[in-house]
């Protein structure tokens, strides 16, 4: 609560910019000097901010490192501020900062409300952890995962329920609606007067079989440190498509070495357990792990989720890609598989690889599903 006579306006601009606007915003009360507090101990770190003034004066006192503990600032982040506010700390905190007792601390673990944000830094600090961390560390790692199937799974679902077709159907589904010769079918029964057309025939669409041919996915994800994103969202996709009639998954994760992870799909708390973020990045070894995997050149989606930043021979990697393509299997290169699907990546090694026939772009894991379960209803 801001004390009586307290501008909340002028309260704000005095929690971003510090204490040396202090002398116009007036002083804190003490519950906003607390929240103060909470974010110096944060963001008192940034040295941009110390150079320009905005968030401190002059420190004092000396230069050693704060008593405040991250145990003890989580306890008062929770109790000062908002679900999303402590979100977004606890982000800064670990991404920004890299604060890493945050996940490599058994006392800051026990506590810790588990977000997307900390399984990244439980994956990138994994190697720092002792058995007992690993242990709490999982807790995150299974709730997040959780989250992410609960979220993805009826999505997956939806894509495989059978494509439509062109002849009509005598079962009346609302999915299966056709707008369109249902218009057709009913235009004797419009009302000029009205404007209005009343439906006495509705037409439906047929559905196909999407299982009748067996059709493998090889998804090969880059597992550089910036695709740490895509290397969740690509463990928890093979597992939603894992076992789905008519398809056959393999998950394969590089750097300059391939790991074959398909024998733990179907744990994907597991799998990312065992994934080693960081590295260089040889592409062209994993396509061609990739396709000596493939046993129906015709019936194989190969896709490669990478930001195309080639520490190997991309000339090799572009003959690669052709040989695929060529032999009449469908290669996705994708720049982003997570829930925003935002691409960084290097455009010149992915038009390269364009040229040669691979598509190229960025999908959701929801997108990805719905693209092979179009593909395998042809």
């Amino acid at each position: 609560m801001t004390a009586p006579g307290t501008d909340p306006g002028l309260e704000r601009w005095r929690l971003i910019l510090g204490a040396p606007a202090e002398r116009h915003t007036g002083p804190l009360d003490a519950e906003a000097g607390a929240r103060d507090a909470a974010l110096e101990w944060l963001y008192g770190r940034d040295e941009e901010q110390l150079r320009r003034g905005v968030r401190r004066g002059p420190r004092e006192g000396g230069d050693g490192p704060s008593a405040v503990t991250a145990v003890d600032w989580l306890d008062d982040v929770h109790r000062l501020f908002p679900k999303e506010t402590v979100e977004r700390l606890e982000r800064d905190a670990v991404e920004r900062y890299g604060i890493h007792e945050i996940v490599t601390d058994p006392t800051v673990l026990e506590r810790i409300e588990p977000s997307p944000t900390l399984l990244r830094a439980v994956l990138r600090t994994r190697h720092l952890m002792n058995p007992e961390v690993l242990g709490l560390a999982r807790r995150i790692v299974e709730a997040v995962v959780r989250q992410l199937m609960e979220r993805l799974a009826p999505e997956v679902r939806r894509s495989f329920t059978g494509s439509r077709s062109a002849r009509p159907s005598r079962v009346p589904l609302a999915r299966d609606f056709d707008f369109r010769a249902t218009v057709r079918a009913n235009l004797k029964h419009y009302q000029p007067a009205e404007r209005r057309l009343l439906i006495e025939q509705p037409r439906f669409h047929s559905r196909t079989s999407r299982y009748l041919e067996q059709w493998e996915l090889v998804l090969l994800v880059d597992q550089s440190g910036s695709m740490v994103d895509s290397v969740i969202h690509s463990a928890v996709t093979a597992a939603c498509l894992w076992g789905l009639p008519g398809l056959r998954t393999h998950l394969v994760a590089f750097d300059t070495a391939v790991v074959d992870l398909t024998s733990d799909v179907t744990d994907p708390v597991e799998l990312l357990m065992r994934v080693q973020l960081g590295g260089g990045t040889d592409i062209a070894r994993a396509v061609d792990y990739g396709a000596g995997l493939i046993t129906r050149p015709r019936r194989a989606i190969v896709a490669l989720i990478s930001d195309f930043y080639e520490g190997g021979d991309p000339h090799r990697l572009v003959r690669s890609v052709r040989a695929l393509v060529e032999q009449g299997t469908t290669v996705l290169g994708l720049a982003a598989l997570d829930e925003q699907a935002d691409p960084v990546y290097d455009r010149e090694l992915a038009q390269r690889l364009a040229d040669v026939g691979a598509q190229v772009g960025a999908m959701t894991p929801g997108r990805l599903a719905a693209f092979v379960a179009e593909r395998i209803g042809r």
